[in-house]
């Protein structure tokens, strides 16, 4: 197999974008910003809803409602304004199962985000999401928007002093149903 020459045309074009190229990424010596660690809530990471809800009720699968389970937490992160403050955009991702007991194809699921500083909650949100299952479809996986937050940093305090934790805001009989049966393990 022969090699084609090349051109010096060729050659002067790619030099010419040795420059360009250069000032991608990072520049030298920098590094991106460290990001929160993100988790799951592992006592909270899955959702079973049944027609009776009560935690001594026996789950049987011909009574599930509804399924779901929490599958990513997709994160960025960018430096601040200032050197000061890191930003993040964090999103979660579910998966919906439809159970034989569901009425309607349509069901309201809250979950949270929390952010966390040597275990200690600095902030929590609760967001509600609706799926709707179309016809003949008893499973959807479903993507939140990122939520945009922002962490103060410093030389001495970087993005990984926190934590966010994503689960599901599970009423008192379903997290004890969650804690009967042990938690999910990543």
């Amino acid at each position: 197999m022969s090699r084609l020459p090349l051109r010096p045309a060729a050659a002067l074009l790619l030099l010419g974008l040795v420059p360009v190229l250069d000032g991608c990424g990072p520049k030298k010596d920098e590094f991106p910003p460290v990001c929160p660690h993100a988790s799951f809530v592992w006592d909270a990471a899955d959702l079973n809803r049944y027609r009776d809800e009560s935690a001594t009720a026996t789950q049987d699968v011909r009574d599930l409602v509804l399924s779901a389970r929490l599958t990513g937490l997709p994160a960025k992160c960018s430096q601040g304004d200032t050197a000061k403050l890191l930003n993040a955009e964090v999103g979660v991702t579910i998966q919906f199962t439809r159970g034989p007991a569901m009425q309607g194809r349509t069901a309201t699921v809250p979950f949270f985000l929390a952010v966390t500083d040597g275990g200690r909650i600095l902030d929590k949100h609760v967001y509600a999401t609706s799926v709707t299952f179309p016809e003949n479809i008893d499973q959807v996986t479903w993507s939140s928007d990122l939520v945009h937050m922002v962490f103060p940093i410093s030389p001495t305090k970087t993005g990984a002093a926190y934590t966010v934790l994503a689960g599901f805001q599970l009423t008192p009989d379903e997290l004890a149903v969650n804690r009967r049966r042990g938690p999910r393990q990543p």
